[in-house]
């Protein structure tokens, strides 16, 4: 059965995206730990990161880090956390949360968007892509 994350890749759920190539896919996590968390996957299923072969796993590195960046111009924070841990959701899962805070970095910390903001913050960072 294919993943929540593999059904928004392929259009079945929607999704606040952010970017895209032809392999990767970053969107807005909606359940964030901050106001701009960020998920990058990659296109194709696979279920753990270390799975991945050299050139995916490189490849999703580099996409996150672009994603990062923009992030970064359009969230204020002191740094983007990166996060891998993967065992809510079986496909590979980079988290970017903007950080201010340790606390922010935890998973049981949550903030709540509107959907408004959800789609002004996706577009701000894809526009600092």
């Amino acid at each position: 059965m294919a993943s929540i994350f593999t059904k928004i890749v392929n259009g079945e759920i929607p999704c606040y995206k952010v970017a895209e190539t032809e392999d990767f896919l970053a969107f807005l996590d909606v359940n964030p730990n901050a106001k701009g968390h960020t998920l990058c996957i990659p296109k194709k299923e696979v279920n753990k990161i270390f799975d991945l072969d050299e050139a995916a796993y490189i490849g999703l590195m580099q996409f996150s880090r672009k994603v990062a960046i923009a992030l970064e111009k359009t969230v204020p924070c002191k740094r983007v956390g990166v996060s891998v841990i993967g065992l809510e959701v079986p496909h590979v899962h980079v988290h970017l949360i903007p950080l201010n805070t340790m606390e922010d970095a935890r998973f049981i910390n949550k903030v709540t968007l509107e959907k408004e903001t959800f789609e002004a913050l996706a577009k701000a960072i894809s526009d600092n892509l």
